[in-house]
């Protein structure tokens, strides 16, 4: 390769902290797959709770972040190049790889069980364990870069990997069935706007969880009823009246969530902003006969489908504002504002319709 080409725009995350940990540099060393690897020019990357988590330290049970401060609770590695939701172009490709795959418009999938040529003991998260997509190109494991046909830009589809694979994984763990009465807390985030139109899809009726202020726009996605965040469920909804709740908010509220479940209810969470501590009375529990879902690691089949839901048009893409790659800083104190409905995206390339513009010798590591 050139010595231009051996170098690419990103952004460093150096340390547990603020803003100032993010480090946009011109410097960073292009990656080189391995053998069962593809390299990918990142078009565009979307910002997601597990980057401020990762950030801040937010997953550290100990009074040190570095000690188990990642998606597994495992120390970070710095620096690190963070960004989990990418849609690219395939432009290289590991010498175990079909060179067919060169071109190819891709979405990573976020839940990685293969590295190094290795698979791993336990999954690990794009962009958390390992480099991600805040970069101009990135490396993963050739099984998890989807090929995507859609007329959607970059943009869009960057918008789709984390939260609705994340929401279909919710759905799939909690067996939502059509006509089930789903209840959904952080509603107007990536993954709660995801959890409503996939469970939309599935034939499933959903109440949403939010702000006054983006009521409206959570019922034009699908939703037939809206609660206020500071609302009794139970008075509103009443006991034993919903099917399935999915809850991306924890906090104090949560033991209203269990009395809102009928009986033979299911519970599904994947978050926790409005607190991680929460008191469970445990005959709530086994009087109810209630299963509760921990969804971090996807499912095999959920990927799949997600790609197969985005390819018939069956979900729309919900992107709130777009930032370019060297305004990740406001990027992410907006995602933190919580003002938004969807998802914040940077933009890192634009569109190519093949391998031009790539480092010399792409298209196959020999």
């Amino acid at each position: 390769m050139s010595e231009r080409s051996k170098t690419m725009r990103g952004v460093w995350l150096t340390g547990h902290g603020d803003f100032d940990m993010l480090e946009v540099r011109s410097d960073i060393p292009v990656p080189i797959p391995g053998p069962r690897d593809v390299l990918i020019r990142v078009a565009a990357a979307g910002v997601n709770n597990t980057d401020i988590n990762t950030r801040t330290g937010w997953y550290s049970k100990n009074d040190s972040a570095s000690k188990d401060a990642s998606w597994t609770g495992a120390p970070i590695h710095f620096p690190l190049i963070q960004g989990a939701d990418v849609c690219g172009r395939i432009v290289a490709v590991g010498e175990s790889v079909s060179m067919d795959r060169v071109g190819d418009r891709v979405l990573v999938e976020p839940c990685i069980r293969e590295a190094n040529g290795k698979e791993l003991e336990s999954p690990w998260y794009f962009g958390s364990e390992f480099d991600g997509g805040f970069a101009e190109y990135t490396t993963v494991a050739s099984r998890h870069a989807h090929k995507i046909e859609s007329e959607l830009s970059d943009t869009e589809l960057a918008s789709f990997p984390c939260s609705y694979s994340t929401a279909e994984n919710l759905l799939t763990r909690s067996k939502t069935s059509p006509g089930d009465r789903v209840l959904v807390t952080g509603a107007s985030g990536g993954v709660g706007s995801a959890v409503i139109q996939l469970a939309r899809a599935r034939g499933a009726r959903v109440i949403a969880v939010t702000s006054p202020a983006k009521s409206e726009a959570l019922l034009s996605l699908g939703a037939e009823q809206t609660l206020v965040r500071d609302d009794s469920v139970v008075e509103k909804l009443g006991r034993d009246s919903i099917d399935v709740v999915i809850d991306l908010v924890a906090g104090p509220q949560w033991p209203e969530l269990l009395d809102s479940l009928c009986p033979g209810g299911r519970y599904a969470a994947a978050g926790a902003i409005g607190g991680p501590i929460v008191e469970l009375d445990i005959r709530t529990l086994y009087l109810k006969d209630l299963s509760l879902f921990g969804c971090t690691v996807l499912g095999p089949e959920v990927f799949p489908n997600l790609i197969e839901h985005i390819e018939r048009g069956r979900i729309s893409p919900v992107v709130a504002e777009t930032y370019p790659l060297e305004q990740i800083a406001d990027a992410q104190a907006v995602f933190m504002s919580k003002k938004h409905i969807g998802k914040i995206v940077l933009t890192i390339f634009r569109a190519t319709t093949g391998p031009e513009g790539i480092p010399d010798a792409a298209g196959m590591w020999r």
